[in-house]
């Protein structure tokens, strides 16, 4: 199906609406991105979210959702064949063509979605970050092809940081995912810590906040920024105001880390998130913290 022009910004308005919307821990498309960037980075975005909330969809069974994942899959297949379904779809071709980004990055990132459906526990760090690989580093990769910026340096530090905000992400939400039944606190270190699944699944059966999860939590924390740090290399790498919008993603994701610590890592119990004020606050740091990063 032919699309005009006219047809195609519409496609991306939709877009761009639909990541003003939503919450995250990191800037999505915010005045740090160029004007003429902007509706790319939020198409991409469009095409994440849908598919994320395709799997995460509580009410529907997983079959069903399975199902909606596979005719997902099918339209990737015909817009990245050029036969886009509708405007949403002929905007990301567009995006596609104009930015040339690698569609295998949109296939990662249903294949990690669609494990969401079907995988409920990791016994390892190493088996959480290769759903990380899939789940949050292609998008880095994407948003270094959008800047021209796409090479075997920046990407090394890009997926530290992309896997970082997976894993802090993750340590938010243990109270939501425990609700979907979902455990992303990897099998071995439950173990090293004795930590039993009923601590996380039914704390009030445990009491309060007990040590051996916080000490777990603490080491997984304690990981995860350190996959910042060693990702931070990144910023001086980066041109213009692209560096700040990387900068302020680093400190989102640290200052979640940070809420943590502060809540003592009763992550079972309550559920930290950034204010839009806290966000505003790390937008102004970004540009202190990008400018101080030195190659």
């Amino acid at each position: 199906m032919q699309f005009s022009q006219a047809q195609i910004e519409s496609g991306y308005a939709s877009a761009m609406n639909l990541a003003k919307s939503h919450y995250e821990n990191f800037p999505v498309v915010s005045v740090l991105i160029p004007k003429e960037l902007r509706k790319h980075v939020a198409v991409i975005y469009w095409f994440a979210r849908t598919a994320d909330d395709f799997a995460d969809d509580e009410t529907l069974s997983a079959e069903v959702r399975m199902k909606h994942m596979t005719q997902f899959e099918q339209r990737l297949n015909k817009t990245a064949g050029g036969d886009p379904s509708d405007e949403l779809d002929a905007a990301l071709l567009n995006t596609i063509t104009e930015c040339k980004i690698t569609v295998q990055y949109l296939y990662d990132l249903l294949s990690a979605f669609k494990q969401d459906i079907i995988r409920t526990r990791y016994a390892t760090l190493d088996e959480l970050l290769d759903y990380c690989r899939r789940s949050a580093n292609p998008v880095g990769r994407l948003m270094l092809q959008l800047f021209g910026l796409h090479n075997a340096e920046n990407v090394q530090y890009s997926d530290k940081i992309c896997s970082a905000l997976q894993l802090a992400n993750f340590w938010q939400d243990v109270s939501l995912d425990v609700k979907k039944e979902r455990i992303y606190v990897p099998e071995a270190y439950l173990q090293k810590f004795a930590v039993s699944e009923d601590e996380v699944y039914y704390p009030e059966k445990s009491g309060p906040n007990t040590r051996k999860f916080k000490n777990c939590m603490r080491e997984l924390v304690n990981i995860t920024d350190q996959m910042f740090v060693e990702g931070q290399p990144l910023i001086p790498l980066l041109n213009g105001v692209f560096k700040y919008e990387i900068a302020w993603t680093v400190l989102g994701g640290r200052k979640i880390l940070e809420k943590i610590r502060k809540i003592d890592y009763n992550v079972h119990h309550e559920r930290v998130r950034l204010s839009k004020f806290e966000l505003l606050q790390l937008g102004i740091s970004s540009f202190f913290y990008g400018s101080s990063q030195r190659r």
